[in-house]
C-alpha cells in the first residue's frame, strides 16, 4: 500500500484524497487548518510555506500532491514562491514523486487549442509564476533531485467549488435570483470548463502510473461551451429560468482596477476570456484511458451542491 500525501484540502485536494483512499492507499492531507481524521484519510495542520515543517509532516511518502490554492489572485506573488520551494524540498527529502495541480495560464494567449506541447508563453504575472514553478521543478529533476509531473486544467466547475475559484460557479447566486449575469470578456467566446472529479481522477493516475513522470498532462475536459451557453445549461440543471448574459466592458474593469487590485489581475488575463480558450487533452485520454464526465452529468452534480465560498 502506497503512502500518498495531499497538500491542500480545497475541492481538488479533498476529492483527490477521497479517491486515493477508495483505491486502498494510505492518505494524509496537510493543510493550514488541519481537519478531522477518519479511518480512510488522516488530516494534520501545517504551513505549506515552511519547508522544514512541511518536510517533517510529510515524513515518508511515495507521492506528494500539490493541491494548494492561494485565496486570491492578488496573493500569488507573495504566496506561491515559498510554497513551491517547500514542496520541492519535501519531495526531494522524502523521495516522493511530486504531482502538481496547475492550470493553462502558462500558455499565455493561445492561437488554438492548447496541448501539453504548446509553448509556455505567459506574459502576465500569474502565468509567469506558474511557468517558473514548472521550470524549477524540471531543473530539480534534471539535477537528479526529484521526480515530477504536472496536471493542467481549465476553469473549474463541480460540487464544492467556491465562487472565488471559478468564474462559472460565482454566477450560481445570480442564476437563482433570476438576474442578468455579468461576466468577464466575451460571453460568446468558446471556453473549456474542467469538472473537479475529473481533475482528481487525473491526479490519482499521474501519481500511480510511471508513464506520467517527467512531463505535464492535461485533464480530460468536455468540448468547450461559451459562458452564455454554460450558464444557460447550468440554469436548466438548477431548475431555474435562463438569464441574460452580458460581458463587463474591459474599460470598466480597468477603471475599477485603480482601486481594486483583483480587477487589475482579471484585466491581465483578458486573453482567457475575449477569444477561444480551449484545452486539448487527447494525449492524456489516449495514454491513460481517461475520459471526461459527460457535460450534463457534471452540471447535475454541480447544481446539487451550491456553495458561496464562505
Amino acid at each position: 500500500m502506497a503512502r500518498h500525501v495531499v497538500v491542500g484540502k480545497g475541492p481538488v485536494g479533498s476529492a483527490t484524497a477521497q479517491l486515493l483512499a477508495e483505491r486502498g492507499h494510505e492518505v494524509l492531507v496537510l493543510s493550514r487548518s488541519g481537519g478531522r481524521s477518519t479511518d480512510a484519510v488522516e488530516h494534520r495542520a501545517v504551513d505549506a510555506a515552511d519547508a522544514t515543517a512541511l518536510t517533517a509532516a510529510v515524513g515518508r511518502a511515495d507521492v506528494l500532491y500539490n493541491a494548494v490554492n492561494p485565496p486570491s489572485y492578488t496573493d500569488w506573488t507573495r504566496d506561491w514562491p515559498p510554497i513551491a520551494t517547500a514542496l520541492l524540498t519535501a519531495a526531494e527529502l522524502s523521495g516522493a514523486l511530486l504531482v502538481t495541480m496547475s492550470n493553462l495560464y502558462v500558455y499565455g494567449r493561445p492561437s488554438g487549442p492548447m496541448t501539453p506541447q504548446s509553448r509556455l508563453a505567459a506574459t502576465d504575472v500569474k502565468g509567469r509564476i506558474r511557468t517558473r514553478m514548472w521550470e524549477d521543478a524540471l531543473a530539480a529533476r534534471a539535477a537528479g533531485r526529484v521526480r515530477v509531473t504536472e496536471a493542467r486544467a481549465s476553469d473549474f466547475l463541480g460540487p464544492g467549488v467556491p465562487g472565488e475559484q471559478s468564474h462559472l460557479m460565482r454566477q450560481m447566486a445570480t442564476l437563482r435570483r433570476g438576474r442578468r449575469a455579468w461576466v468577464i470578456g466575451d460571453p460568446a467566446a468558446p471556453h473549456s470548463w474542467t469538472y473537479v472529479p475529473d481533475v482528481a481522477a487525473t491526479l490519482a493516475v499521474l501519481g500511480t502510473d510511471p508513464r506520467a513522470e517527467g512531463r505535464a498532462w492535461h485533464v480530460p475536459t468536455t468540448p468547450p461551451r461559451t459562458q452564455r451557453q454554460a450558464l444557460t445549461d447550468l440554469a436548466r440543471a438548477m431548475g431555474v429560468e435562463p438569464v441574460p448574459v452580458s460581458g463587463i466592458p474591459w474599460p470598466v474593469l480597468r477603471a475599477a482596477g485603480v482601486a481594486v487590485p483583483l480587477f487589475r489581475e482579471l484585466v491581465a488575463i483578458r486573453h482567457q476570456w475575449d477569444a477561444p480558450f480551449v484545452i486539448d487533452a487527447t494525449e492524456t485520454a489516449a495514454t491513460f484511458g481517461l475520459a471526461p464526465t459527460p457535460w450534463e452529468d457534471a452540471l447535475r452534480a454541480t447544481a446539487g451542491v451550491v456553495t458561496t465560498g464562505a
